[in-house]
């Protein structure tokens, strides 16, 4: 049954089973005054397609998703000198996000998102994405004028489709298929994160914060 939230529950003898889990979103490093300037300079910098600066920031030595490290294959990879390479549309949604702290090597390192290092140990075995809102509302239908079906808050979910289209051709908006005790629904895309997706690490180098991953 569902109660006034729209969150359906089982049974008092399967309540322990049926406990959603969920990731809690964090920003560790909020508190620190010059990751946030920093972090705001960047996310006006990739607005703006501002390659010059961006390239300034990434670390001669970045680990990158190719498992080639350094600058040049980094500038192979996300192609900075393009307008629309996927850079500029990959790193601003990584920096939305929370952000944790780090150890690798003895140093520290800003990492975002919070999903990948945050992904709890009882994870169930097909939760495969993260909700990272704190009202995601599911559709029955990739529409936001279809009916909703419950509303979730940084649960844990299954996706059986990453990228739905609207209903509506004239609408941008996409979806994703995620199976809930309600059936299938649909939430915005920008709503859900795999963690598996590129996270991107940062560290100060001489006293300048400096993109030293992005994987």
């Amino acid at each position: 049954m569902a109660d006034e939230c729209g969150q359906f529950h089982q049974p008092d003898d399967a309540m322990a089973l049926a406990q959603p889990v969920k990731i809690a979103p964090v920003d560790e490093a909020a508190a620190d005054a010059t990751w946030t300037r920093f972090r705001a300079r960047l996310i006006d910098a990739l607005i703006k397609r501002d390659q010059k600066f961006v390239d300034g920031i990434v670390d001669r030595k970045v680990r990158n998703i190719s498992g080639d490290d350094g600058i040049a294959e980094f500038r192979k990879l996300w192609e900075l000198q393009k307008a629309d390479g996927p850079l500029w549309r990959e790193l601003p949604k990584v920096l939305f996000l929370g952000s944790v702290r780090v150890k690798r090597d003895g140093a520290e390192e800003i990492c975002a998102p919070y999903v990948y290092f945050k992904w709890p140990a009882n994870a169930p075995d097909d939760s495969n994405a993260a909700v990272v809102a704190r009202e995601a509302i599911v559709q029955a239908r990739p529409s936001s004028a279809s009916a909703a079906l419950l509303t979730l808050a940084h649960d844990l979910i299954h996706v059986t489709d990453w990228e739905v289209a609207d209903e509506d051709k004239n609408s941008k908006q996409i979806w994703v298929a995620v199976k809930t005790s309600a059936g299938t629904g649909y939430l915005p895309q920008e709503q859900v994160r795999s963690p598996l997706e590129y996270r991107a690490c940062f560290a100060k180098r001489e006293g300048n914060w400096r993109l030293t991953g992005l994987e």
